[in-house]
């Protein structure tokens, strides 16, 4: 599902989600920080929810991505069924292109 054109990332993009050490308010589970994933579907442009949250316009307006994830990559202990995914909406300064992330781990 694309609704809008000319994003950094498109369905079928692999993408590997930033880690961040920093305290404070976060829109992007930790257990989902430094795996990778598929690009499912690409919303639309909204307010940084991140800035919002401490009263900021969250501007500029961050495009909001749905990505799919293995469960057996997300959980060391995970007992279920192997083809079992978990998608979650990620704004695209929360993704690097599994290429890029490849590349900054040598």
């Amino acid at each position: 599902m694309a609704l809008i054109e000319k994003t950094k990332f498109q369905p079928g993009d692999r993408v590997r989600v930033r880690i961040n050490h920093t305290s404070g308010h976060c829109r992007t589970p930790h257990f989902v920080q430094g795996k990778t994933g598929e690009v499912v579907g690409v919303f639309w442009r909204f307010p940084n929810p991140e800035q919002r949250a401490y009263g900021g316009d969250g501007l500029p307006y961050k495009v909001l991505y749905q990505v799919r994830f293995d469960q057996v990559d997300l959980w060391a202990a995970y007992q279920g069924p192997k083809l079992a995914t978990l998608c979650i909406d990620l704004f695209e300064h929360w993704l690097e292109a599994e290429r890029e992330a490849q590349g900054a781990d040598r």
